[in-house]
C-alpha cells in the first residue's frame, strides 16, 4: 500500500443512495417553507445585526415575562413563531456548514491521493515508454506530458 494513500475510508454505492434519499427528504422539508430572494429583495430586507438581534431578544423576553407591556399591534403568536424558526434555521445552517467543511476537507484528501497515485503512474509510464517503445506507453507518456510545464 503506497504511502501516498492518506485516506482509505471509502463510500460505497449504498452510502450514496442513502445520502441522496436523505437529502431529498431534507430538501422536501425546507422547500415548502423557504424561498430565495432576488438581489433587490436581499437589499430591501438586509440582515439583522447583532445589536438588533439583542433588541429582538429583549422584546421577546418582555413579551413572555411581562405580557401586559406588549403592543396590541404585534401578532405575538407570529412573533414567537418567527423567533423559533430563526433559531431552528440558524442551528440547521451551522450544522450544514460544519458538514460542508468536513466534506470539502475529506474530498481534498481523496484528491491528494488521486494526484499522488497519478504521479506514480506517470513515472511508471515514462519508465516503460523508455524501455518498451511502441507498446502504448510512449503515447500515454506524450499525452500526460501536457500536464507538466
Amino acid at each position: 500500500m503506497p504511502f501516498q494513500d492518506v485516506i482509505q475510508k471509502h463510500f460505497v454505492a449504498a452510502d450514496q443512495t442513502s445520502f441522496n434519499t436523505t437529502m431529498t427528504a431534507v430538501e422536501a422539508i425546507f422547500t415548502a417553507k423557504t424561498q430565495n430572494l432576488s438581489e433587490d429583495e436581499n437589499n430591501k430586507y438586509g440582515t439583522i445585526d447583532e445589536t438588533n438581534k439583542l433588541m429582538v431578544n429583549k422584546v421577546s423576553d418582555y413579551s413572555v415575562n411581562q405580557p401586559a407591556l406588549r403592543s396590541p399591534d404585534v401578532d405575538w403568536t407570529e412573533f414567537a413563531a418567527d423567533g423559533f424558526d430563526r433559531k431552528f434555521l440558524e442551528a440547521s445552517i451551522l450544522r450544514l456548514q460544519a458538514l460542508t467543511q468536513t466534506l470539502i476537507e475529506t474530498r481534498r484528501l481523496h484528491d491528494y491521493d488521486n494526484f499522488q497515485n497519478a504521479l506514480v503512474d506517470y513515472k511508471y509510464t515514462q519508465y516503460k515508454a523508455d524501455t518498451q517503445a511502441g507498446t502504448g506507453f510512449d503515447t500515454k507518456a506524450a499525452e500526460l506530458k501536457q500536464f507538466f510545464k
